[in-house]
């Protein structure tokens, strides 16, 4: 072989050299990821561990509250306590009488907030109606405007509708339905059927 033709393969295989190593770092600039990209995850990338683990403990945390919400659901009807009221009413430890009707009234009040004294309910009750649940004015103010005042405490319909106490007989005549609504509107005016000792 002659010098030149050494020399011309010699050439062509720095060339071939020359041009294998130019599209190598060619194709690794271009697989390489641009760095606003390079945070970005792909579907096939490979994730870390740490990152495996804090998708893992949200999942978990998830799943845990799902779960006490659901069992939250499934106690809370038997979870909730009756209506304090309703048991009053179905109670039978109360007599038919005027004494039972105001123990009976005042243990609804004491449940629902309403001020008042055993004293207070008897005295205003003796004033109003002597005791009797089927009182009726039929000669005041009220009456002549067709809304008579009935019952222990003798109330009129629109105050015993305004002042009613969800669990008692939505009837104004019911003698506990008529003086826990009395006693709450009386304290809604007065402070507390105590403080009435006179018309109201």
């Amino acid at each position: 072989m002659t010098v030149t033709t050494r020399r011309t393969l010699s050439l062509r295989k720095s060339s071939v050299a020359g041009i294998a190593a130019a599209g190598a770092a060619a194709c690794a600039l271009s697989l390489a990821p641009h760095p606003a990209h390079a945070a970005e995850p792909t579907a096939n990338a490979p994730v870390s561990a740490a990152a495996v683990t804090t998708a893992q403990v949200a999942k978990q945390a998830h799943h845990a509250e799902k779960a006490a919400q659901h069992t939250t659901a499934k106690k809370a009807p038997s979870a909730i306590h009756a209506d304090p009221v309703a048991e009053i009413v179905k109670s039978t430890k109360y007599g038919n009488n005027l004494d039972g009707w105001i123990k009976e009234s005042l243990a609804i009040m004491k449940a629902k907030h309403i001020p008042g004294s055993y004293e207070g309910l008897h005295r205003n009750i003796m004033r109003e109606s002597s005791g009797n649940p089927h009182a009726q004015n039929n000669w005041d103010v009220n009456a002549q405007n067709g809304i008579p005042s009935k019952g222990l405490l003798q109330v009129i319909q629109p105050t015993f509708d305004t002042y009613h106490v969800k669990g008692t007989k939505d009837s104004l005549t019911d003698p506990v339905a008529n003086i826990v609504a009395a006693a709450n509107y009386a304290a809604d005016k007065y402070g507390s059927m105590d403080n009435v000792n006179s018309a109201y």
